[in-house]
């Protein structure tokens, strides 16, 4: 669904401020450590008084000067730098001072003692009474600085580090403020642009959510009857199929302060910080109510407890957990809180999170149907600049299976696509060829095939084609190629698979029939089988095994399932003992050979049909359904397509819809190179 670029509803609010703190201790760094260099790379050098002592009888010595009672600075006269004793010496530009002195420096005991060998060593050297002599305090902060540098820096450095990690921002952001939540918090001053328009596909959803919307905006109308609104709703269905949309709406027409948060935010590998933030999430709440939280993808931290992990594994993420429920609906809960939470794994969320009080409704948001899918590409195409031909309900009735974001995917691919081809607006072949791309990877048009390998793909998915074509209740395929695709997929077929919730027996073993069109193609016309039946193989034996073991259909192991949507998916334990599981694997192997011979039988009834569309495959790479139609007569158990039932049920216009543009949706059929 289109939302406002201009900025993203999830970002932290407003401009991120600079960081003066952070400048002004850098600069009182560098400012110490500039200061402690500069002092000690300045003129003056280091004397001893013996040296002193020497330049005093050589008449070398101009001024003295006595610093603080301890240091005495020497400066030479003009005479004495000019020559080739001291003039290389001061050659190049000082830091500090002028190049007129102090050039030399000691250390005295007293200045008074050496005030006393000045007297009388000028009283022994003559000219040398005409020496200057002063005294001077001075503040030396370079010898301070020097001394106690260090210390400072490491000073302003841990107030530097520490202040940054009290924040929100940099690595290690927040470790003094742990226990904080991490929610963020969405008001009338930061509103989501999103709204329940925008959110398409999800009517039976909207109707839950609007109800609570509706009770904030203006409780009167639910209490007056005595009503209580629901604590609590829990989104659940597959990935993409818009439960942090519906969401992020509510947050949009809700007019109440909205808490967004993510389940992983609680956990962390510090004991007691999870449950500390969601202690901390719900005393803002409760300042803010009423308001909504939202918890997205919960089950990071709602995991049923004791559940597949070893004693003591996870104390701290059943701590928090158990903080949650004891917030949610605990001895002291305050209302006004609502909470709406979000997970595709609703099977392994701990039961009491899930009883009336908490999360009292559970809100299924499944796979869109046609009418839904429909509403979800109008939203997706508004933004699109499209051509005439370009209709909504035929591209919903060609994508069945396809959550949200997939559509979302294809209307993106199908933009790129006609930009790539320098086209004006988007057609109907460019929604088309991003259908492609998105279920069987993008077109390899320069992959080498050697005429061998070709020739086995064209039969294997004219297998595929003609097993499709004749078989009662196997989806009608609409569309071959042999065009490699993807990693691996050197040819794939395409079908329209009604949508439809309950299958029967004939129904699951046509479909294995048709799914092993191919190899069995292959075994009629070389007398040989490769590996290109590898997804096939897989596909149909989990169909097989799930016949037998999960749905009751088979008359040996009888009407028993033993599939437990609890159980956890790394459990080693089998229901059923070595004897059963012998049986299962018997009978799984006779569905199996029974289908493969079926379907063997099959084609070998049909060869020149196999043969006219093995030929044509391999002359045009390419088959539609028109194709097939006249190459080898009409389907003989002809039912209408879902488009087709949908314009008759009168809710879809009067649309024309070209056979050889009918682009259904199916897993694509890889073929390995030998």
């Amino acid at each position: 669904m289109p939302e406002n670029n201009n900025r993203n509803p999830l970002s932290p609010r407003g401009p991120k401020r600079p960081n003066f703190q952070g400048w002004i201790v850098f600069l009182l760094i560098a400012a110490i450590l500039g200061i402690t260099f500069m002092s000690k790379t300045s003129n003056v050098r280091e004397t001893s008084l013996k040296r002193f002592e020497r330049m005093v009888r050589d008449r070398e010595v101009e001024k003295v000067t006595v610093v603080n009672d301890k240091v005495v600075e020497i400066t030479l006269t003009p005479q004495a730098l000019q020559s080739a004793k001291y003039k290389n010496l001061f050659a190049d530009k000082p830091y500090f001072g002028s190049g007129n002195g102090p050039h030399y420096a000691f250390q005295v005991v007293s200045g008074e003692s050496f005030k006393g060998d000045l007297d009388k060593l000028q009283t022994s050297t003559p000219g040398a009474e005409n020496i200057e002599y002063e005294v001077e305090q001075r503040n030396d902060w370079s010898s301070f600085l020097g001394t106690w540098g260090v210390l400072i820096i490491m000073i302003l450095a841990m107030y530097f580090v520490l202040g940054r990690m009290s924040g929100a921002g940099g690595p290690g952001g927040q470790i003094f403020n742990i226990g904080k939540s991490r929610a963020a918090l969405f008001d009338a001053e930061s509103r989501v642009k999103i709204t329940f328009n925008e959110v398409a596909g999800l009517e039976e959803a909207k109707e839950e959510i609007k109800e609570i919307v509706d009770y904030l905006k203006s409780p009167g109308k639910f209490t007056k009857l005595g009503a209580k609104i629901p604590k609590g709703a829990l989104l659940v269905g597959p990935p993409g199929t818009g439960k942090t949309l519906l969401a992020k709406a509510v947050a949009g027409e809700a007019g109440v302060p909205f808490f967004s948060l993510s389940g992983s935010d609680f956990v962390e590998m510090f004991v007691g910080v999870g449950a500390a933030r969601v202690r901390d999430l719900f005393k803002q709440a409760k300042e803010k109510a009423p308001c909504i939280i939202f918890i997205d993808e919960i089950d990071a931290v709602g995991r049923s407890r004791g559940r597949g992990s070893m004693p003591g594994a996870n104390d701290e993420r059943e701590n928090t957990l158990n903080s949650l429920l004891v917030e949610m609906d605990g001895f002291a809960t305050d209302s006004g809180i609502i909470i709406l939470a979000a997970t595709n794994r609703p099977d392994v969320l701990d039961s009491a999170l899930l009883r009336p009080g908490r999360f009292d409704r559970q809100i299924s948001i499944d796979k869109p149907d046609i009418i839904g899918r429909e509403a979800i590409f109008k939203v997706h195409l508004k933004p699109l600049k499209l051509n005439i031909d370009v209709e909504p309900k035929e591209l919903a009735a060609q994508t069945p299976g396809f959550a949200g974001a997939e559509i979302a995917n294809v209307c993106n691919e199908a933009a790129l696509i006609a930009a790539r081809r320098d086209k004006d607006s988007i057609q109907m072949i460019d929604f088309q060829d991003a259908m492609d791309r998105v279920i069987g990877g993008l077109e390899k048009k320069n992959k080498l095939i050697s005429p061998e390998e070709k020739e086995i793909v064209a039969y294997h998915e004219a297998g595929h084609a003609v097993a499709g074509w004749f078989l009662e209740h196997a989806d009608p395929l609409v569309k071959v190629s042999i065009v490699p695709r993807g990693v691996a997929a050197l040819g794939y077929a395409q079908y329209l698979p009604r949508e439809q919730y309950l299958y029967r027996t004939e129904q699951l073993m046509d479909e294995m029939c048709m799914a092993l069109g191919g190899r069995a193609a292959e075994d009629v016309v070389f007398g040989k089988v490769s590996t290109g039946a590898l997804s096939d193989l897989e596909r149909i034996t989990k169909l097989a095994y799930s016949m037998v073991t999960m749905y009751g259909l088979n008359d040996k192991i009888g009407n028993i399932s033993f599939y437990d949507s609890k159980q956890s998916e790394y459990s080693f334990n089998k229901p059923y003992s070595e004897e059963t599981a012998k049986n299962i694997d018997e009978e799984v192997r006779k569905i199996v050979d029974e289908a493969y011979q079926r379907t063997k039988g099959l084609l070998s009834a049909k060869r020149d049909e196999l043969e006219i569309i093995s030929q044509e495959l391999l002359a045009k790479e390419i088959l539609y359904q028109a194709d097939l139609e006249r190459l080898i007569g009409k389907r003989p158990f002809e039912r209408d397509t879902a488009y087709q039932a949908y314009k008759k049920s009168g809710l879809a216009g009067p649309v024309e819809i070209i056979p050889d543009e009918v682009l259904p949706q199916q897993a694509p059929d890889p073929l390995p190179q030998v």
